[in-house]
């Protein structure tokens, strides 16, 4: 039989939602019609009128509106300039760069709302503006047109404010109606795991609303309403209890952790029966620590594979970070010495000792490296380290005391701000480190390294990265290794230019610096 006996009802016989009793005898259970009949009919349990209907795919809420605000915002712009440039035929190659300006926003799915849509924020846009300038070098290149391209790359740049702009304005108000509000169904091992990550993490849009568990296995999830049960097997009213839970609990996703119980041709049944239902469907995959942007599903034979594309290493890519990296630290050196020198006077006069801290980091593949640092501790503050082992406050191989007393009062105001790392910045211009990068460890942590924690090592280090602006020391050890694993497989330009924006909040905020 497709259902279980709830031990908490007096009601006897299967039970799909919970309190739903549903009558079945043999004979109507062989009958094709009345099979298909229980399948399709509306769910019987009781629906909470002021909730919402479940959602279904399409654009976003006025979605004619978006592409258009980002197509004259670049294009109005653009035309003027290249006409006060004397460009020939400036408001034919305002308008194409209009045009392709939205095109290209629309299909990298800037304008879908719902499962799967990707907005991308002001992080996105700057990614989809840089692709912009490729496509518009592709076609100056092909077409031989006239316009000078460093014009060009100023005429398109207020589109990107614009863009930029209006993607805060659009999503802050509607924050709340992009939630995601998830039924889960699955085994009790894929269940519970699946909403351990959704509940252990607030940056997503999917919020667990319910669970359907799948077979007689207990499901335990703290706070998460059960509405009712699959069977072991597959039945004929799979899809009803499924969506009894969807219109119960006003859900618009019905995620699934595939197990041994649900079959691939059992979950291809149900996901006939919640499309037909105007429900949306997703899976949860095993996969972790990859971006979406990696994987490319591709079908063959019947099966869907997923293709994952190796980490960035080598390419143009990876010769533009490089370029990045030391076009901004001479940039960052040269408009930060006035700052740079009056921080050195400071250091020098408030206490003994040298006005930098050179220490010796661990750098790409392992290789040692000279960082260096404005001194915020004691001139003997390496000596004084083994009297303090026990105080230290963080797990794994880092040292970290919240009220470290080898930090100088100066220091203290330079950790908060994190000025203390600026000369770092000859580090990235020598070629040791890059702007944005993971951590860069002490000799004696990397030789505690894991195997897993060694992959850290296979990119330059950063000045700032996903730990900096994700809590700094406030974060674990554990939570540290996870946001640089994920930067280190899944980084790209447009990241890092997102990273370096966040950073100056992070810095502002002062959070997790000591």
């Amino acid at each position: 039989m497709g259902h279980v006996e709830i031990p908490d009802t007096d009601l006897s016989g299967p039970v799909g939602l919970r309190g739903a009793p549903r009558p079945r005898d043999a004979a109507s259970r062989n009958r094709t019609t009345a099979a298909l009949e229980r399948q399709f009919r509306a769910p019987t349990a009781r629906r909470d009128g002021t909730l919402r209907a479940p959602f279904r795919r399409g654009f976003a809420p006025g979605a004619a509106l978006v592409p258009l605000t980002d197509m004259l915002g670049l294009a109005a712009p653009a035309g003027l300039l290249l006409r006060a440039g004397d460009q020939p035929r400036p408001l034919a190659a305002a308008a194409v760069a209009g045009l392709l300006w939205a095109g290209l926003r629309a299909a990298r799915g800037r304008y879908a709302a719902g499962p799967g849509a990707r907005q991308g924020g002001a992080a996105g846009a700057v990614g989809d503006w840089l692709v912009l300038l490729g496509l518009l070098a592709l076609l100056h290149t092909a077409a031989g047109s006239p316009v000078d391209p460093a014009t060009a790359v100023v005429a398109v740049a207020p589109g990107l404010l614009v863009t930029a702009v209006a993607t805060g304005v659009r999503t802050r108000p509607r924050a709340a109606s992009r939630v995601r509000r998830v039924l889960l169904v699955g085994e009790a091992s894929g269940a519970e795991r699946a909403a351990e990550l959704l509940t252990s993490r607030t940056d997503h849009d999917y919020r667990l609303v319910a669970a359907i568990p799948v077979g007689p296995g207990p499901l335990e999830l703290a706070g998460v309403q059960i509405p009712g049960r699959l069977g072991s097997c597959p039945a004929d009213d799979d899809v009803t209890t499924v969506l009894g839970g969807v219109y119960a609990h006003a859900a618009d996703l019905v995620l699934v952790a595939p197990g041994p119980q649900m079959t691939g041709d059992r979950l291809r049944r149900l996901g006939w029966g919640l499309h037909d239902g105007g429900v949306a469907l997703s899976v949860v995959s095993e996969l972790s620590g990859v971006a979406a942007e990696r994987v490319r599903p591709v079908t063959a034979a019947g099966l869907t594979l997923l293709h994952i594309a190796p980490p960035l290493r080598r390419g143009p890519q990876a010769a533009a970070k490089g370029a990045l990296d030391r076009a901004g630290a001479l940039f960052g050196l040269l408009a930060l010495a006035p700052l740079l020198l009056a921080v050195a006077l400071s250091v020098r006069l408030s206490s003994r000792g040298p006005v930098f801290h050179r220490q010796v980091r661990q750098g790409r593949h392992n290789r040692p490296f000279t960082m260096w640092k404005f001194r915020t501790m004691v001139a003997d503050a390496e000596q004084l380290k083994a009297r303090l082992v026990a105080a230290n406050e963080v797990d794994g191989p880092l040292f970290k005391m919240r009220r470290d007393p080898r930090v100088t009062p100066v220091g203290r105001m330079l950790r908060r701000t994190s000025i203390d790392e600026l000369p770092q910045l000859v580090n990235v211009l020598l070629g040791h480190m890059s702007l944005v990068g993971p951590r860069p460890p002490l000799p004696e942590e990397a030789s505690r390294y894991d195997e897993r924690e060694h992959r850290r090592l296979a990119v330059k280090p950063g000045l700032t990265g996903l730990w900096q602006v994700s809590g700094r020391s406030d974060l674990s050890w554990q939570e540290t290794v996870s946001l640089d694993l994920w930067y280190v497989d899944n980084w790209s330009v447009a990241a890092d230019l997102g990273l370096l924006a966040r950073t100056v909040r992070a810095v502002t905020d002062g959070r997790g610096a000591y």
